[in-house]
């Protein structure tokens, strides 16, 4: 993306107002018999992403918020030391273990993947824009990296990358690449360099609706992908619906109505109803459901509390 378009970019942002959301696509009619009015193809593809959503979140080393329990489909790995100036040009990632579901009481049990969790940015600093949105310098060295972590365990373990914002958008570059490499992205930049539709398959992206980065994504073309569009938190504002976190935990909680080893990490890492599930604030997850007899309609805008 060039500069004059970044530019215009960080222009229209400037003068654009926030949008509240009313409308919940994901618990129209019939979603709204479904357990917590999710629809079952966001049901299944929670069930599938969201180990990487919780790798994503844990990638930003040293945060406050990431999940304490990975769960037990995840194990973090010592990954390659990070070259002193490649750390400050905002570069960083980590590396997990992936193990098959529901195999967590198995003693003998054996890894099916790797994960290169990629580091993003939520805004909070220059270095990360510069290097890997204005330059293409985290681009080089997230494609180094992930050879190097290849070339180090150099078994046929197959390798998943995913990542956040721009770590999505590494993510994405390392796809483009290797065309076998599945990849998995959350409230992914529109910024990359590659080519958009090459092994577009073997990526799936999952966005809050409203986030920040969907209005730079007017300025340029999101890599093809499969895409979710969740609205997890309608009266969040757009900065705060970019975080990873919370979008880890509503993945999470949507794909524990299908997987008792989400369920585990929501009970694990006391994860919150999302904010338009129906139901008090404090509602404990149920677990596995099936279809309900009273329907689930999400919660667009609450009243004000007097």
């Amino acid at each position: 993306m060039t500069l004059r378009a970044i530019a215009a970019a960080l222009g229209a942002l400037l003068l654009s107002a926030c949008v509240t959301y009313p409308d919940i696509s994901q618990s129209r009619s019939p979603c709204r018999m479904e357990p917590g009015g999710w629809c079952p193809f966001l049901r299944e593809a929670a069930v599938e992403a969201w180990p990487y959503a919780v790798a994503a979140t844990n990638a930003y080393t040293g945060d406050d918020d990431l999940f304490r329990d990975d769960g037990p489909q995840l194990e973090q790995l010592e990954r390659l030391p990070i070259a002193e100036e490649d750390a400050k040009r905002g570069f960083g990632y980590e590396i997990f273990a992936q193990y098959a579901p529901g195999s967590s009481d198995q003693p003998d049990r054996k890894p099916i993947a790797r994960i290169l969790a990629f580091r993003g940015t939520d805004f909070d600093g220059f270095t990360d824009i510069f290097y890997g949105t204005l330059r293409s310098d985290q681009i080089t060295l997230a494609l180094r990296y992930f050879d190097a972590e290849r070339e180090r365990f150099d078994d046929d373990l197959p390798w998943v990358v995913t990542g956040h914002s721009l770590g999505g958008a590494l993510a994405t570059e390392v796809s483009v690449k290797y065309p076998g490499v599945r990849a998995y992205m959350f409230n992914t930049s529109p910024f990359y360099a590659g080519d958009g539709m090459t092994n577009d398959v073997q990526r799936t992206v999952f966005n809050e609706r409203g986030e920040i980065l969907r209005r730079f994504a007017r300025f340029d073309v999101d890599p093809a992908a499969e895409v979710f569009t969740v609205n997890c938190g309608p009266q969040k504002s757009t900065f705060s619906k970019h975080k990873v976190r919370p979008l880890a935990d509503c993945i999470t909680w949507i794909a524990a109505y299908a997987s008792d080893d989400a369920l585990a990490v929501v009970k694990a890492d006391a994860v919150p109803k999302p904010m338009v599930e129906c139901g008090a604030e404090d509602k404990a997850h149920p677990g596995r459901q099936g279809r309900q007899s009273v329907p689930c309609v999400h919660i667009g805008r609450r009243e004000d509390r007097k």
